[in-house]
């Protein structure tokens, strides 16, 4: 299995990204992912925080644009990790990473 080693947000923020359905993605990131639900709130905004390998990100239905905002995730081996997320059921063929290091996923689901 592989290690999720760092988050890191496009913008500011890896515990507020928006998406346009909290339910949707939390069943992306627990059955794809592998994240577990920490914690999760429904005022202002319906928000989870989810948490893998010590690594925490926050889904939030907060007004942002999913297509504008995301992050990626370093990972210790990306061969292992997208053999996992497959294996798990991900619909993909090819891997989109960049570097070695690199899993690149998107926060915007379709419902």
């Amino acid at each position: 299995m592989a290690i999720l080693q760092a988050i890191f947000p496009y913008a500011d923020d890896p515990l507020n990204l928006p998406v346009s359905n909290v339910d949707t993605a939390v069943k992306f990131y627990e059955d794809i992912m592998g994240f577990r639900v920490v914690s999760k709130v429904e005022t202002p905004h319906k928000k989870v925080i989810l948490k893998r390998d010590n690594q925490k990100i926050g889904l939030a239905e907060n007004g942002g644009d999913p297509s504008q905002e995301g992050c990626f995730f370093e990972v210790d081996n990306v061969e292992e990790m997208f053999a996992e997320l497959k294996a798990n059921g991900l619909n993909q063929d090819q891997a989109n990473y960049q570097s070695i290091d690199m899993v690149f996923l998107p926060t915007r689901f379709s419902s």
